[in-house]
């Protein structure tokens, strides 16, 4: 979350041109958006009893368990004004390499609701859902003087066991994707190169310095239990 904070405030400050991030976590998390105050009662009892951990992300929306999933990262020095076309605009690679994998996508049709803790509890024109409707991808936003930072969680093969835990529900139910781990990857990043780079993207590691000022951002994201994050 630090980093992603970081970057966006690299674009806007002219030291950085768009990014994409792929990433997992080392263990399962839930993270809250930013503006989110509904939160369920148990969850402050999660780190303790079962060892998943919260953080606050700088994007908005609703609850996401991250766990059997791929977070993506998306940094946009100059999208569309209109957000909806923002969102359709900046999921187009995601739904092309699924498209390429026999399991094509579409946005929900459903409208956003304040009742719902849960980012998958329904699909809204920013997510992106099978013919079933089964939700694959849910997504939010960071707007910053223009530039866009959009978060986006794509599941894979959430557990069950801690789904529950969690949102006392079951995740949604998809047929297993034809590849996994470093191939899927792979694909998602030629997809976002062809779709969102003209067929160029250049990997590079952190730098020290870079290290040392992401990391006096982590607070911002750690959660302090009821008083927030």
């Amino acid at each position: 979350m630090a980093i992603d904070d970081w970057l966006l405030d690299e674009l806007v400050a002219g030291r950085s041109g768009p990014v994409v991030r792929l990433y997992r976590w080392s263990r399962p998390t839930l993270s809250l958006g930013w503006h989110q105050r509904r939160l369920e009662p148990h969850w402050f009892d999660l780190p303790a009893q079962a060892g998943i951990a919260l953080v606050r992300r700088p994007s908005g929306g609703r609850a996401v368990l991250h766990a059997g999933c791929l977070t993506y990262a998306l940094h946009w020095p100059d999208p569309p004004a209109d957000r909806p076309l923002a969102y359709r605009q900046a999921c187009a690679w995601l739904r092309r390499a699924f498209a390429a994998l026999g399991q094509p996508l579409q946005p929900g049709a459903a409208a956003a609701s304040a009742r719902r803790s849960s980012c998958f509890a329904t699909s809204t024109n920013a997510d992106l859902v099978h013919g079933g409707g089964a939700k694959r991808v849910g997504s939010a936003q960071l707007w910053r003087r223009g530039r866009l930072l959009q978060h986006g969680s794509l599941l894979i093969d959430p557990p069950e066991p801690i789904w529950r835990l969690v949102f006392d529900q079951p995740p949604p139910s998809f047929d297993p994707l034809p590849l996994q781990g470093q191939a899927l990857e792979a694909l998602l990043r030629q997809s976002a190169a062809q779709h969102l780079c003209g067929g160029d993207l250049i990997s590079r590691p952190l730098g020290i310095e870079e290290l040392a000022e992401i990391e006096v951002r982590r607070r911002r994201y750690r959660w302090e239990g009821a008083g927030g994050a």
